[in-house]
């Protein structure tokens, strides 16, 4: 598809669809395709983007042209959205964010009642009525626009609904926090619930200012927010991403837990409470080798996907999985209707609620999962060409596949929310993987 990727729409704010009156179109267009299929409100949120109200009023006008009744909920997280759509009424959420990417990029996500992203195939056709044009959309005298309102009481619908999530009865008094929310959607959220709950909170990038989200700090660099924890004494880390639905965590030494391991601690904890229907868990295939063994290792088993919450969302509806999630910290779980929307703060939240109850540190929780050394380089490209077609790099591919024999893999695959292509080398020895993954992405570079 031309303008929607594996995590909605995403590019340079001020740029192509996000030209304000091009992002009034595309408003145009979402909103026919959601009428049609009988949604009749949205609510609209964002990240802390400086770019954020421009294209928020542009989508805003747009959907509203087209019938649909609006309510604007301001700042909050992509999972907030869907909470708040839930408590408040609307049939459908769109959210203006480019996640964990650089200040100068955003996008816009939509999300269905059920808190999935729409299916592709309304994607496919809200780009067809977008790409025809203007011309698409003749004025009807007999619908009048949507009415625009301010949703008030989002953030607080969003709160109540982490604490239902979390249960009652559950307190973190006594317990030192660190939340880095990448200077984003959750950085008053995050700290709020976690207060409630009794934690002590140390924060850090919770001050946005438009332009400094996700810079060196967050999901993406969560280094700073480890430092914090063993300096301070922190029982726990957390750094969320940009609109707060991913999560990287870290142990009361500093360690970094990455959303592999942090599935393998939750997907025993909900197994001996007997909430882990089926035994399995739902990954994609970017996931360390290490958390297949360690979860056949405590009688579990996991499914994986292709890349993108989309597909796990996907896999654990099909197989009525209550857990899933991504290495880079999308974790997922499952609710009455399906899986809900990866939230970081929540993910959070369960783990340390595991931790605890189990009388252990997170480090010790986390030593139920080795990870295989893994190298991941990121290639800029202009154009994505398929693999089979860039000269010679598929023979050195199958070279290092012979070299790693057994012990390890090859993955290659385009991003679908950057210009880059995605090395992924697997194997026992770090710095075999290391000189492999280079070695694949020299090759990637001569053939272009």
């Amino acid at each position: 598809m031309r303008h929607f990727g594996t995590d909605g729409i995403r590019g340079k704010a001020g740029e192509g669809v996000l030209r304000p009156e091009r992002t009034a179109l595309m408003g145009r267009a979402i909103g026919a395709v959601l009428r049609e299929n009988g949604v009749r409100s949205c609510l609209v949120a964002r990240d802390t983007r400086i770019s954020g109200p421009m294209i928020e009023c542009a989508l805003v006008s747009g959907l509203s042209a087209e019938g649909l009744g609006v309510a604007r909920a301001g700042v909050i997280t992509t999972p907030g959205a869907h909470a708040a759509a839930v408590a408040l009424g609307a049939e459908a959420a769109a959210v203006v964010s480019a996640s964990h990417n650089p200040a100068a990029d955003n996008g816009i996500k939509v999300m269905l009642r059920d808190g999935l992203k729409i299916p592709e195939e309304m994607e496919k056709a809200i780009e067809e009525l977008y790409d025809a044009g203007a011309s698409s959309f003749p004025y009807v005298p007999s619908r009048p626009p949507g009415g625009v309102s301010d949703a008030e009481g989002a953030m607080e619908a969003y709160i109540r609904s982490m604490m239902d999530r979390i249960g009652p009865g559950f307190r973190l008094r006594g317990i030192k926090v660190v939340l880095d929310c990448a200077n984003g959607a959750g950085a008053r959220s995050a700290p709020e619930i976690f207060r409630r709950l009794g934690a002590e909170v140390v924060e850090t990038a919770c001050n946005p200012d438009g332009l400094n989200i996700n810079l060196g700090c967050g999901a993406l660099h969560p280094e700073g927010m480890a430092d914090m924890v063993r300096n301070s004494g922190a029982f726990f880390g957390a750094a969320l991403d940009g609109d707060g639905d991913r999560l990287i965590a870290a142990d009361e030494k500093g360690g970094i837990l990455d959303g592999d391991q942090i599935l393998a601690v939750l997907a025993r904890s909900m197994k001996a409470g007997g909430r882990l229907p089926g035994s399995a868990v739902a990954a994609t295939i970017m996931s360390n080798a290490g958390l297949s063994l360690s979860l056949a290792g405590a009688g579990i088993s996991l499914r994986r996907t292709d890349v993108g919450d989309r597909n796990v969302a996907a896999a654990m509806k099909a197989l009525g999985l209550a857990l899933g999630g991504e290495q880079s910290g999308h974790i997922m779980f499952g609710g009455p209707e399906g899986p809900l929307p990866g939230d970081g703060t929540v993910a959070a939240l369960a783990f340390l609620k595991s931790v605890v109850e189990s009388g252990r540190s997170a480090s010790e929780a986390a030593g139920c999962i080795t990870l295989l050394p893994q190298a991941l380089v990121n290639v800029p490209v202009g154009r994505k060409t398929p693999f089979r077609e860039i000269d010679g790099l598929l023979e050195v591919v199958s070279e290092v596949e012979t070299e790693l024999a057994s012990r390890g893999r090859v993955l290659l695959r385009y991003s679908g929310t950057e210009n880059v292509a995605r090395i992924l080398v697997e194997g026992a020895d770090p710095r075999a993987v290391r000189e492999h993954a280079q070695r694949i992405a020299a090759a990637f570079e001569k053939a272009r």
